[in-house]
């Protein structure tokens, strides 16, 4: 089979600058590039579609993230337990058990039904779920939904991240792969906007669970005409439809390059288990920890904190709370924006030293306004600018990077259950996080608990760049071959 010949000729699905011009095969088969080789840079066009459908989940996520800020207190008042902060909480956190739980069975899921099943099997729950919380009568029903989709939001983030890493050609993959913070913010601003008459309105916040079931069922549908990953199906043997589905993302011309560099690093005939011993301890060790790391760093700078609680700095400043989370909202597009233009030019290690940079001294701003050090209207200024110019830092590095930086240094074998781990770190983290905040508020007080978070942002930063390495422009290949042999 093509998948299994050894091509050692320059790979036509290389790196490219997008100012460079198309060629002739590039104008048969779409919009593409070339690199300063002249090589053909297969048409972006083609797996733009696959790309967005998948980023579908993305948009969910971020949707029933912020689905009950708005609503939880005329939720609270129609199921009886309003004033009961308890209960209020665990429907908070009732979807970040949820995701931990996913998360940890995710990278199985990827493996077992492919990463395109694996999608339309996250939106049963997610319908299934939204639908038992819309018709809810007590708090019981809404746990117990709201528990469904958080499965479901723990399982989807590491396949998409699989998906559009393996489905992107490398000349795009860091562009592509800003799509999912994009879609994320989009999905928050979208649930603020419907969240909006859930004050005025008598139960509203049922319609604004009913309309995520809308995205669910099309993310499940769309999925059936996108194609599978190539390199999964490779890594079952399954080479004559991996050139299959690469001639859906790449182009026909593309096909056979795309197949010689998958075939020097994965073995189509290796579809044995991985073992979780492997992960731990051995030669994936250390990019399963630096990994994990890199995830238990983006959580303990502090992130959740801010998005949960901006809206008390914003109150403090005379800012309705409507009017704060939509500000969030847009700061966080707008920086996504940004690190989707930068994410090919300036490579994912660059925007990572940017953003930890950035998001330390946004967090330091906040920690001196917390201070008795000023007084006044700087206490405001420095608020509500540290929280903006943190949400913006955030999204333009540490935000979306990690997620494609771990599906491009994860080898074919252990991608999709190296990932479920790290998401596992993720989640456990994000839940203390948000559980213990208010809490060590109150004990420590701002000035020390934002310290804190300015100094985990600072080991960040000479974490990143004492450990991570820059994968623009390579293949999967490329990369996988380089770090194992470091």
């Amino acid at each position: 089979m093509r998948g299994r010949q050894r091509d050692h000729t320059q790979t036509t699905y290389k790196r490219a600058s997008s100012r460079d011009g198309l060629n002739a095969h590039d104008r048969e088969d779409g919009l593409g590039g070339s690199d300063a080789k002249g090589s053909a840079n297969p048409p972006w066009i083609r797996s733009l579609p696959h790309v967005i459908v998948a980023a579908i989940s993305s948009f969910l996520f971020g949707y029933h993230l912020g689905v009950v800020n708005d609503t939880l207190e005329s939720i609270s008042l129609d199921l009886g337990f309003h004033g009961n902060t308890m209960a209020e909480g665990f429907v908070v956190s009732s979807l970040l058990g949820g995701a931990f739980v996913g998360s940890t069975v995710s990278g199985w899921i990827a493996d077992g039904v492919g990463r395109r099943r694996g999608f339309q099997l996250c939106a049963i729950p997610l319908i299934v779920g939204a639908a038992m919380s819309a018709t809810s009568d007590d708090l019981g029903g809404m746990l117990i939904g709201r528990f469904l989709v958080g499965s479901a939001m723990g399982v989807s983030p590491p396949i998409a991240a699989l998906y559009i890493t393996e489905a992107s050609p490398a000349f795009v993959r860091g562009t592509y792969g800003s799509f999912t913070q994009i879609a994320t913010c989009l999905g928050l601003i979208c649930s603020f906007f419907i969240g909006i008459p859930a004050k005025d309105v008598t139960r509203w916040w049922r319609v604004c669970f009913w309309i995520s079931t809308v995205p669910a069922a099309l993310l499940a549908l769309l999925m059936e005409f996108c194609a599978e990953s190539p390199h999964w199906l490779f890594k079952r043997g399954r080479s004559a439809e991996a050139e299959a589905e690469f001639a859906k993302l790449l182009g026909s011309l593309h096909v056979k390059s795309a197949m010689a560099e998958l075939s020097k690093s994965d073995r189509g005939d290796e579809v044995d288990g991985v073992k979780l011993s492997e992960l731990f301890y051995g030669r994936h060790f250390k990019v399963v920890f630096v990994g994990s790391a890199l995830l238990a760093l983006q959580q303990l700078s502090g992130i959740n904190a801010v998005f949960y609680f901006s809206s008390t700095v914003f109150k403090s400043a005379g800012v309705p709370s409507d009017i704060a989370n939509m500000s969030v909202g847009v700061v966080n597009l707008s920086g996504s924006l940004v690190a989707m233009a930068l994410m090919d030019k300036l490579g994912r290690k660059g925007l990572l030293l940017g953003s930890f940079l950035g998001m330390a001294m946004s967090m330091a701003m906040q920690a001196v306004a917390g201070s008795s050090l000023i007084s006044g209207s700087s206490v405001v200024y420095l608020s509500v600018g540290g929280v903006l110019l943190f949400v913006l830092s955030f999204a333009m590095g540490v935000g979306p990077v990690p997620g494609l930086l771990l599906s491009e240094i994860f080898p074919s074998r252990i991608r999709a259950k190296a990932m479920a781990i790290c998401m596992a770190v993720h989640w456990v983290i994000n839940f203390f996080v948000g559980l213990l905040f208010l809490r060590l508020l109150e004990q420590l007080g701002p000035l020390i608990l934002y310290t804190v978070f300015a100094s985990f942002c600072v080991v960040g930063f000479f974490f990143v760049r004492k450990n991570v390495v820059e994968t623009k422009g390579k293949t999967l290949q490329e990369i996988e071959m380089a770090l194992l042999a470091a």
